[in-house]
């Protein structure tokens, strides 16, 4: 039963209100911003978008930056979108100018698709290499570690430096990118020092032989460098051992007992600059304060030459992943409270400084604090001895330098440490001994200079 008036707009019955249908108020429905957005990248499936060019493009219709990533997530989710940044172990950064977006095409093969789509996203950087230096030196890396892995060998940091004609700092920016940027780029440390790249495509049998040989060119070509770094270490833990005292060191059997039980071996649980399973610190030890407070563990690294925030950072990634020393927080991973890093060098960059997020300044050894890194340097050392009385011409650096070996220099120590008045008598001795080994390494540097000239007349 329908009841109705005629020329009336409303009507009343039994306490229900009934109005008249206007026919003509419902128009076309808005199409909203997330359909805007696919509709582009589908209609555009042919190219490969950055996340700021979309908002560009569509900002005539309301679009904005922030539209653009909550869609692109979305479709992400629901496998219509290819979305490219820079990867690290457990995230995705965007570039400079957003991400990197393309349209996958739900009707093609899965695995054709997604191929059709990393090209897309290729083609794209491509194009902005000749526009960005940054962009440009990451394809250069590429390129470069690709074409030595096609020859079954490893390229070094400084040869891809040398190549990309730029500064260190700006190789180490590319270097840092293009391994986030392309994960089948590989780093791999030698000697726990020099780093060497290679493409994943290499073979396990190819990389074991190609390391086998850069370690032996390493040994033949910078075997001063690999032994004044060795008695540096065998320097900085003597007085470790020497003066760390109420302490506990932790103490491990190796291999063949070819190497100090007190020098720790890591596990890692991700790999760190090119150290996959394993890394090595020089000491671990632990210290109670009180009887009513917790252990404080210190783990000792030593290096020798310049020292950069780089290499801080890798050490503070050593511990924050290994095993022994990091866990796992709703933060992400971090070193266990209790554990403080002590980095010794025979030299910091003293003019190198650290920007922070607030684009602030701070120098490194204020950043290493800040980090809960206690930095040691020779000058320390040697004021431990000028205040035991040895004269200012015998330093840790020229007892580094002249020595044999890790053994050697903590004979040496212990002589002069006990004899002070006859240091520079002492030290005179034994680089009169081990002048064989000093004109041997100059041979080796010799002949190695000859054999770069004779590459570069080629």
């Amino acid at each position: 039963l329908y009841l109705y008036r005629l020329g009336k707009r409303s009507v009343s019955i039994r306490g229900l209100r009934f109005v008249r249908f206007e026919g003509g108020g419902i128009g076309k429905r808005r199409e909203s911003k997330a359909e805007i957005i696919r509709r582009f990248l589908e209609q555009n499936s042919e190219r490969a978008f950055y996340s700021t060019e979309i908002a560009e493009a569509l900002k005539d219709k309301g679009i904005e930056q922030r539209d653009v990533m909550s869609t692109v997530r979305r479709a992400e989710r629901k496998g219509l979108v290819y979305v490219r940044g820079y990867m690290t172990h457990d995230r995705q950064t965007p570039f400079k100018e957003g991400y990197l977006i393309t349209w996958i095409d739900p009707d093609k093969p899965r695995e054709q698709a997604l191929e059709e789509a990393i090209q897309r996203t290729e083609k794209a950087l491509a194009e902005k290499a000749s526009t960005s230096p940054i962009i440009e030196r990451v394809r250069m890396i590429r390129d470069i570690i690709i074409e030595t892995t096609k020859l079954r060998d490893l390229v070094s940091f400084d040869f891809i430096q040398n190549k990309l004609g730029c500064t260190e700092y700006e190789a180490e920016g590319a270097l840092k990118r293009a391994l986030q940027l392309y994960p089948d780029l590989k780093e791999v440390k030698l000697f726990n020092i020099y780093r060497y790249y290679y493409h994943s495509s290499l073979s396990k049998e190819d990389l074991n032989a190609a390391i086998i040989m850069k370690e032996n060119y390493i040994r033949e070509t910078k075997g001063r460098l690999n032994r004044i770094g060795h008695n540096w270490e065998a320097c900085v833990e003597w007085f470790i051992d020497k003066f760390t005292t109420g302490a506990s060191f932790r103490t491990q059997s190796h291999r063949g007992n070819r190497m100090d039980p007190r020098r720790i071996t890591l596990h890692l649980v991700r790999s760190v600059g090119g150290r996959k399973y394993n890394a090595e610190v020089d000491r671990v030890w632990e210290v109670t304060p009180g009887i009513f407070t917790q252990p404080i563990t210190y783990v000792l690294e030593c290096k020798w030459g310049l020292i950069r925030k780089k290499d801080v950072d890798d050490f503070l990634e050593v511990l924050r992943w290994s095993k022994e020393f990091g866990v796992d927080t709703p933060e992400g991973r971090q070193i266990k409270q209790g554990v403080i890093g002590v980095f010794a060098s025979s030299s910091f960059n003293p003019r190198e400084k650290v920007r922070l997020r607030d684009e602030t300044e701070i120098s490194l050894a204020t950043y290493a604090s800040r980090m809960n890194i206690q930095l040691l340097k020779a000058s320390d050392f040697n004021k431990k001895l000028r205040e035991r009385g040895v004269p200012k011409e015998v330093s840790v650096q020229k007892i580094c330098k002249a020595c044999r070996d890790e053994r050697e220099v903590r004979e040496v120590m212990e002589e002069i440490w006990e004899n002070p008045g006859r240091s520079k008598e002492i030290l005179t001795q034994v680089m009169e001994k081990n002048k064989d080994i000093y004109k041997f390494e100059k041979l080796l540097e010799e002949r190695r200079s000859k054999r770069t000239r004779g590459q570069s007349n080629e």
